[in-house]
C-alpha cells in the first residue's frame, strides 16, 4: 500500500490517479493513525522549506514518520520540496529539516552555475542516473522541474541522479530504503509513472 502524507502541500490528487491507473493501492494519510499503517511512503511537498517544514510539524505526523522511516525501516519518496525536507537545512529558510541524509540545501548561484543561472529552474530537463533501482526500465528519462534550490550532499555514494542545468547538480538521491527526486514524476508523463511504479514494487 502506498501511503501519500498529506500535510496541506504537493499535488497529492496526480499521485492518486497514477497509482489508480496502474492497480496499485494507494492512500492519502491525514493524521498519525492515518500514517501508521503505511508499507511505502510518499512525502510530496512544493513551496518554500520552512513553510513546508512548519505544515509538517503542525500536521502532527512528525514522530510517526520518523518512526517508521528510521526504526521500521519503512521505504519513503521525498518529492521537491519533500526531498528537500529530508537534509539538515536550507539556505532557504531558518528551521532544520528532518536530518535523514547528511546534505544540505543550496540556492543556485553563479560561482557554481557557471553561466547565469535563470531561476526558478523550471520546465523539462534530462535525468541521468547513476545507479539503482528507482530507475529501471527507464531510457533517457526526462523530468519536470520547478525549483531555486538543490540538495548537496556530503555523501557522494549518496547521488541517485543527476541534472545538467549550466552546471551538474544532484537531481535524485538515496540511503537504503530513503529516495528522493528534486523534479515531479506525477507531472512527468511517462517517465514519472515508471519512476512511480519502480518505487511501488521496490
Amino acid at each position: 500500500m502506498i501511503t501519500l502524507v498529506n500535510y496541506g502541500l504537493g499535488n497529492i490528487q496526480a499521485f492518486v490517479n497514477i497509482y489508480k491507473r496502474l492497480n496499485i493501492s494507494v492512500r492519502v494519510a491525514q493524521t498519525s493513525a492515518e500514517l501508521a499503517e503505511a508499507d511505502k511512503i510518499i512525502l510530496p511537498g512544493v513551496g518554500a522549506f520552512d513553510w513546508a517544514m512548519q505544515k509538517f510539524e503542525d500536521s502532527g505526523m512528525r514522530s510517526t514518520l520518523d518512526e517508521l522511516v528510521l526504526k521500521q525501516q519503512c521505504p519513503v519518496l521525498g518529492v521537491c520540496v519533500g526531498m528537500q525536507m529530508m537534509a539538515k537545512r536550507s539556505d532557504e529558510g531558518e528551521l532544520s529539516g528532518l536530518g535523514w541524509f547528511d546534505a544540505e540545501v543550496k540556492r543556485f548561484n553563479e560561482s557554481r552555475f557557471h553561466q547565469k543561472t535563470h531561476l526558478p529552474h523550471m520546465g523539462w530537463n534530462d535525468v541521468m542516473p547513476t545507479k539503482g533501482s528507482l530507475f529501471k526500465r527507464l531510457e533517457s528519462p526526462r523530468y519536470y522541474f520547478l525549483h531555486s534550490y538543490y540538495i548537496a550532499t556530503a555523501d557522494s555514494s549518496q547521488v541517485l541522479a543527476t541534472t545538467d542545468y549550466n552546471g551538474s547538480f544532484t537531481s535524485a538521491v538515496h540511503s537504503g530504503h530513503i529516495f528522493g527526486v528534486q523534479f515531479h514524476p506525477e507531472k512527468s508523463h511517462q517517465w514519472g509513472v515508471q519512476l512511480l511504479k519502480n518505487f511501488a514494487e521496490l
